[in-house]
């Protein structure tokens, strides 16, 4: 495994770190959960990331348990608030209220006395940015996160949110968590950038595209029995990437991972990483088989007469946008 820095701070995550979205506490019952972190660990994985609004907090749990066995300061745990957790007015967003109540039952389910990244899961049109920041520096004073982050927040609101805490000599936000992949690349245009500048590294989600970049939806066939896909429950984003043409896209890809000698996964999970701006990719997994062969992605890199090829082919989709 290799490790990298989270934008400016001193934090190191494994390259490709292990999620619990539509995983643990949802599909998987708490035996996978199990099996898959000590599968992570054996291969170097030391993030651990997850969310409150995961399950309503079953996400949360099921992580917290797998990771009880293991010494607290060998791995780096992120949770996340931001959608409702409840029915009340209160119990949603990122006001100062909802953020210290939820910190607080996060770290009750996770069974930890503190929380190494907390990421604002979305932003909060309702909620003065400041009130927010405060919060979460708040929140760092006190022990209970480490670092503070966001998620899918636009270069703007990143850029916002830095001036403010120059400003405020509020500690500096570490990350943004948004998601990246061969398909859905809105970052590169301007939130990368932005991030960087102000100190932010990327911790990406769905890199392999909710499955799809793994080559097993192929087009015109029957959906798999037991995929994501096919789980009317969790299936509610993958279908927009179901297209005829999205899924040509993937055979040629999976060509092309073939005759580089990689598995497509490894290629899709390679690419990502191609960029420094990422510190991490997080993967999902409900068998440690697709932990052993997603982690071998590390060792590759990616000549740019593939990169080239890639792009060839990316191109034919270059105005996909999943539904959402």
């Amino acid at each position: 495994m290799k490790y990298r820095r989270v934008g400016n701070s001193g934090i190191q995550v494994s390259e490709i770190g292990l999620g619990s979205w539509l995983t643990y506490g949802t599909a998987a019952e708490q035996e996978a959960a199990d099996a898959c972190i000590r599968t992570a660990f054996e291969h170097g994985i030391n993030f651990f990331d997850t969310a409150n609004a995961y399950n309503r907090g079953a996400g949360e749990e099921a992580v917290g348990a797998a990771l009880k066995p293991y010494r607290r300061s060998s791995y780096v745990l992120s949770t996340k608030v931001y959608f409702p957790m409840d029915s009340g007015p209160n119990d949603r967003g990122l006001s100062r209220k909802h953020i210290m109540e939820q910190c607080e039952a996060s770290l009750k389910r996770l069974g930890t006395d503190y929380i190494d990244i907390y990421f604002c899961h979305r932003y909060d049109e309702g909620t003065p940015l400041e009130e927010t920041l405060r919060a979460l520096d708040d929140l760092t004073a006190q022990g209970k996160i480490l670092y503070a982050a966001v998620s899918e927040w636009s270069g703007p609101q990143i850029a916002e949110s830095a001036e403010i805490g120059r400003r405020l000599n509020l500690r500096p936000l570490i990350a943004n968590q948004p998601i990246y992949n061969m398909f859905e690349r809105y970052i590169e245009r301007d939130v990368m950038g932005v991030s960087a500048r102000n100190g932010l590294g990327q911790v990406v989600f769905s890199p392999l595209a909710q499955g799809v970049l793994t080559g097993k939806y192929k087009p015109g066939a029957e959906l798999p029995q037991n995929s994501r896909a096919a789980n009317d429950q969790v299936n509610g984003v993958i279908r927009s990437y179901l297209q005829e043409r999205v899924l040509a896209c993937v055979q040629k890809l999976e060509g092309t991972a073939e005759r580089a000698g990689l598995t497509l996964s490894q290629l899709a999970l390679a690419w990502v990483l191609r960029r420094p701006e990422v510190s991490s990719a997080i993967i999902g997994a409900s068998r440690p088989v697709q932990i052993e062969e997603n982690v071998k992605a590390v060792e590759t890199q990616l000549p740019e007469d593939l990169l080239s090829e890639i792009e060839s082919i990316l191109h034919e989709v270059r105005d996909f946008a999943p539904a959402r």
